[in-house]
C-alpha cells in the first residue's frame, strides 16, 4: 500500500501528513531551527510503525531554508558578471524605500559585495542584436580571479539573446567554477535591477540549498525511503529536486504557497472558488487571496529587504503567530510581535522555559486553549501563563484577563489590516470571499478577524493545523517560462507569438515525468504604451488576429477592475510572453469523517470563557464531532492539531469532509 507523505517546515512546528488507502495520519515534532533536515528524520521515525520509510511513494517538501538564508543573510560567497560599466546595479537598486520621509534611511546590504562585482566588455542592444562582441578574454582573466562559491551572470538584454550570457557560463565552468546562474534562465525578463537581483540571489542561494537536500537525501536514504524529493515552489507548484537545487529563488515562498493551495483545494471541493487565507503559525501570520479557484500569482513580493520579481503566490506575511510576543511601546501603547517566543522555549503555557506572554498564553488565561489537550502533561504552564500576564496587567493597570483580552485585540487588529492588503488594496471586496484558516493559531482568531473585514463566512478545514503538508500532496508539478518581447501590439506577428508560446509548452512538457497527464496556461503580459508596469491576461490555445482583439479586450476590463478606469482607446504593447506548464496529480481520496454518535457525545467538558464577558462554554473533540452538526455559539472546538474558537454570535456547521463551516454573526 503506496503512501503519501508532505513534510512542512514551519518556525515552530515541522508537520507531518500521510496518506495512506484514505486514511490521514498528522504528526507535529518540534522544529530544528540549526539543522532542518533532523526535525524531518525525527518525524519519520515518529511516524514509522503506521508509514514504514519503504511504503513512501510520494515525498513532496515545503522548505524555509532558502527564505530563512534570505532573511538572516547567509549568503553563499557570490561573484556577479555583468556589462562593463553596469556592475553598481545591485547597489543602485530603486529609489522606493520603506519610509520616503526619512532622509537617513539605509538600504540593504547587497547580495554580491562590490569586489567580487565584474563588468566585461560586449553588448546587445534592445532587440538582442549585437552591437559589440563578448571580449571572450576579458571573461577568462576574470575567470581565473574569481575566488567564490558561486557566480550571477546578468548581462543587459539577455531577455532577448542569451548567447553571450552562455557563453560566459562555458568560460567560466573551463575555469572550475561549478555554481553558475544566468539570468536569461532564471528571470529572462525586463528591469534590470530586478534580473540581477533574482539571479544574484539565485547563485548566492545555489551552495546553501544544495548542502541542505543533499543532507535531507542523505537522511531519507538511511531512514530507507526511495521516493523521489519533490520541493514546493513559491508559484503555487511542485517542482523536482533537481530544479529546486539549481533555481532555489523560486523555493522562497515554500511554505507559504503549499497552505494557500491546500486551502484552495478543500475549499474547492466544497464549492468555493473566491478565498481569502489566512495561515497562522507560531512565528508569523501569511494570507492570500485565491480567485477562481487558483491562488493569485505576482512577481510584485518583498522577501525581507529584496523584491524578488520570480512568480510567487501573492502572499502578505505579518509577525503575528501564536508566539509572538506582548510588548509596551515607549509610549506605553500595547504590542504584538513581530518578535516571537520561536520554538525555544515557546509560549509561557508550554511549560518549557519561556516567561514573556505571547498570544498563544493569552488564549490560555481566557480560557479558549488548553495547552495539556495538545501537549500532553504541563504540570504548572497554566500558572505561570497566569503570572506573566498578571505582570503585563500591572504595567498597563488592568486585570490579567483584560490585559490578555487586550492582546487579542491587537494580534486580530494586526491580521485584519493585513487581509485588506491582499483584498480591499487589489481591488477585491471581502464580501464576495470566505476565508480559509489554517495554521495552529489560525482558528482561534479567524472569525472575529473575518467580522472585522467583513467576511461573511469562515472554512476552517479537517487538518487545519498542518494544511501546508496536506497542500503538497494535492499540488500540481508546475514549470513557469518567460521571455519579456516588448513590441507594439498593432505590430505583432501572430504567428511568430504561438511559435514562442509552443515551444515554452513543448519545454515544460519535457519536464513533467511520464503519467501525469500535461495541461498548458498562456499569459500575456500587457500595458499601454508609455506605463512602467503590466497586467498579466490569459491568452487563448491558438494566436490569431481574432486572438489577439480578445487579449486586448480582457486587459482593458482587467485595468479598469484593478485600477477604476480604461484608456480603451490608447494603444498596447506587448511585454512579456509566458506559459505555466501542469503535469496534473490525481488528489489522494481521503475518508470522511465518522458519523457515530451525536454532538452532546462530543463534548469533553465545560469551561470559563471570555468572550465579551466570561461565559460557560463547552468544549467539543472535533474528531468526535458527527457530519451536517449544527451549532451555536459560544463554543471552542479542540481538535488534534488546533482550535476552533466560535464566538457566541457565530453559527457552525460540520461539512460531509469534516470541514467547520462558520457564519459569521448570524
Amino acid at each position: 500500500m503506496e503512501t503519501r507523505l508532505g513534510v512542512d517546515i514551519g518556525g515552530t512546528f515541522t508537520d507531518l501528513v500521510t496518506i495512506a488507502d484514505g486514511s490521514v495520519r498528522v504528526e507535529k515534532v518540534a522544529s530544528t531551527p540549526d539543522a532542518p533536515e533532523r526535525a524531518v528524520a525525527n518525524g519519520l521515525e515518529t511516524i514509522a510503525d503506521a508509514a514504514p520509510p519503504a511504503d513512501i511513494g510520494f515525498f513532496a517538501h515545503g522548505t524555509t531554508v532558502a527564505t530563512n538564508a534570505v532573511l538572516e543573510g547567509e549568503f553563499a560567497e557570490t561573484a556577479l558578471v555583468t556589462n562593463e560599466g553596469f556592475r553598481d546595479a545591485l547597489e543602485i537598486g530603486r529609489q522606493n524605500r520603506p519610509d520616503i520621509y526619512d532622509l537617513h534611511g539605509t538600504k540593504p546590504d547587497s547580495v554580491v559585495p562590490r569586489h567580487r562585482r565584474y563588468g566585461v566588455p560586449g553588448r546587445l542592444d534592445a532587440r538582442g542584436e549585437e552591437l559589440e562582441a563578448l571580449d571572450e578574454d576579458a571573461v577568462r582573466e576574470l575567470a581565473a580571479d574569481i575566488d567564490a562559491d558561486s557566480v550571477a551572470v546578468s548581462l543587459l538584454f539577455a531577455f532577448e539573446n542569451s548567447t553571450h550570457e552562455e557563453r560566459v557560463a562555458d568560460i567560466l565552468r573551463e575555469a572550475g567554477v561549478e555554481s553558475v546562474s544566468l539570468s536569461s534562465t532564471v528571470l529572462p525578463e525586463i528591469r534590470e535591477y530586478e534580473r540581477t537581483l533574482a539571479t544574484s540571489l539565485n547563485a548566492a542561494l545555489r551552495p546553501v540549498m544544495d548542502r541542505y537536500l543533499g543532507r535531507l537525501e542523505s537522511e531519507l536514504d538511511d531512514l530507507g525511503v526511495t521516493a523521489p524529493l519533490r520541493v514546493m515552489g513559491s508559484s503555487g507548484g511542485i517542482v523536482d529536486g533537481e530544479t529546486a537545487r539549481t533555481r532555489p529563488v523560486e523555493t522562497l515562498l515554500s511554505g507559504p504557497a503549499a497552505g494557500v493551495r491546500g486551502a484552495a483545494h478543500v475549499a474547492g471541493r466544497l464549492g468555493h472558488e473566491n478565498l481569502l487565507t489566512m495561515d497562522m503559525g507560531g512565528t508569523s501570520c501569511d494570507v492570500s487571496l485565491v480567485e477562481g479557484g487558483d491562488p493569485v500569482v505576482t512577481r510584485d513580493v518583498e522577501v525581507g529587504p529584496y523584491p524578488v520579481a520570480v512568480p510567487m503566490v501573492d502572499v502578505h506575511t505579518v509577525g503575528s503567530g501564536g508566539g509572538s510576543l506582548a510588548w509596551l511601546d515607549e509610549g506605553g501603547a500595547l504590542r504584538v510581535g513581530p518578535n516571537s517566543a520561536g520554538a525555544d522555549p515557546g509560549p509561557v503555557c508550554y511549560g518549557r522555559g519561556g516567561t514573556d506572554p505571547t498570544v498563544t498564553d493569552a488564549h490560555c488565561v481566557l480560557g479558549r486553549i488548553d495547552p495539556g489537550a495538545f501537549l500532553g502533561d504541563v504540570g504548572g504552564a497554566v500558572a505561570a501563563a497566569d503570572s506573566a500576564f498578571e505582570r503585563l496587567g500591572d504595567r498597563l493597570g488592568v486585570g490579567r484577563r483584560e490585559a490578555a483580552a487586550g492582546v487579542i485585540e491587537v494580534a486580530n487588529a494586526n491580521l485584519a489590516r493585513a487581509l485588506r492588503v491582499v483584498s480591499v488594496e487589489r481591488g477585491y471586496d471581502p464580501r464576495e470571499f470566505a476565508l480559509v484558516a489554517f495554521g495552529g493559531a489560525g482558528p482561534l482568531h479567524a472569525t472575529a478577524v473575518a467580522a472585522e473585514v467583513g467576511v461573511p463566512e469562515v472554512l476552517v478545514p479537517r487538518a487545519a493545523g498542518v494544511l501546508s503538508a496536506l497542500g503538497l500532496l494535492v499540488s500540481d508539478l508546475t514549470y513557469d517560462d518567460s521571455a519579456t518581447r516588448i513590441r507594439p501590439w498593432d505590430d505583432l506577428d501572430a504567428e511568430t507569438l504561438e511559435s514562442t508560446l509552443r515551444e515554452f509548452e513543448r519545454v515544460g512538457t519535457e519536464r513533467v515525468p511520464d503519467g501525469l497527464p500535461v495541461e498548458h496556461e498562456r499569459y500575456l503580459d500587457v500595458r499601454y504604451v508609455g506605463q512602467s508596469f503590466d497586467l498579466r491576461v490569459p491568452a487563448p490555445d491558438d494566436i490569431d488576429a481574432a486572438a489577439l482583439d480578445t487579449v486586448a479586450a480582457r486587459f482593458h476590463e482587467r485595468h479598469e477592475a484593478r485600477y477604476g478606469h480604461a484608456a480603451r482607446g490608447e494603444p498596447l504593447e506587448l511585454v512579456t510572453v509566458r506559459v505555466r506548464t501542469r503535469g496534473v496529480v490525481d488528489p489522494p481520496d481521503i475518508d470522511p469523517p465518522t458519523d457515530a454518535g451525536t454532538a452532546d457525545d462530543a463534548v469533553r467538558e465545560t469551561r470559563t470563557v471570555r468572550f465579551d464577558g466570561d461565559r460557560e462554554t463547552p468544549v467539543y473533540d472535533r474528531g468526535e464531532l458527527p457530519t451536517e452538526t449544527e451549532l451555536e455559539g459560544p463554543a471552542i472546538v479542540e481538535g488534534a492539531e488546533s482550535t476552533v474558537v466560535v464566538r457566541p454570535a457565530d453559527f457552525l456547521t460540520v461539512e460531509r469532509d469534516g470541514t467547520l463551516r462558520l457564519e459569521v454573526g448570524r
